[in-house]
């Protein structure tokens, strides 16, 4: 892709508050080095057991973060919406992926070689805090959710879900229907239960009038119970 296009603008305020550390020189360097990579829907990204090479960066589209688990199940872990980092956790732990990467849709991703990013980290204690805070805040996330997904009931956990989906990626010009539609199987991956559990409880839901589901489609209708639902468990 050529430089000097829409693409670097694009990448300049997707890195923008990575880059807000930086001075002049620090900023030429990290701009010079990173690539832009174009993936299809459902196309991995990164694999389980690779080695890490490449912080990244989306631009756009959406990503999952996930682990295969026992029988063939797997689990979402995250969620990665634009202006996301990610990719870059085994690395720092001097160890390979323990998760895999894959798009959910086309997606837009900016690659920055980690040998890049850590000659930057040695220069600037501001670049490091970054990636301490960044690492710690995910951190507080993941033990939230161990949590939740181990000792919340299948409503509890599918309305938490939900929830997630709609602060992760918003709602479309309806004001109501969730801006990602995924497959059931990938909701139950999400909601740590399974495809069958999930589908019987978006049903409950749907007819409970909380939802309403056009295929992939969900609207919410009664987001408040659905909170309600969501911290009882």
């Amino acid at each position: 892709m050529a430089r000097k296009s829409i693409a670097d603008i694009n990448v300049s305020e997707a890195l923008a508050d990575m880059l807000a550390p930086l001075n002049k020189r620090q900023r030429g360097v990290l701009m010079n080095n990173y690539t832009i990579q174009a993936y299809k829907k459902n196309e991995m990204i990164y694999c389980e057991g690779e080695t890490p090479t490449h912080l990244m960066c989306l631009i756009s589209g959406k990503v999952k973060i996930y682990k295969d688990g026992v029988g063939g199940r797997s689990q979402i872990i995250r969620m990665i919406k634009p202006k996301e980092y990610f990719a870059y956790r085994a690395y720092f732990a001097q160890e390979d992926f323990v998760t895999a990467a894959a798009a959910f849709e086309p997606s837009v991703v900016c690659q920055v070689p980690l040998s890049t990013i850590t000659s930057l980290v040695t220069q600037n204690n501001k670049l490091a805090m970054f990636f301490i805070q960044h690492l710690s805040i995910d951190l507080g996330i993941a033990d939230v959710r161990t949590v939740n997904l181990t000792q919340k009931h299948i409503r509890g956990r599918l309305a938490e879900s939900l929830l997630f989906l709609k602060e992760n990626y918003g709602l479309e010009e309806d004001g109501s229907t969730l801006s990602i539609y995924l497959s059931r199987e990938d909701l139950a991956n999400l909601s740590n239960m399974t495809p069958s559990n999930a589908i019987r409880t978006l049903s409950q839901f749907a007819n409970e009038r909380l939802i309403t589901i056009d295929g992939r489609k969900i609207k919410l209708i009664e987001e408040e119970k659905l909170r309600k639902i969501s911290k009882i468990g």
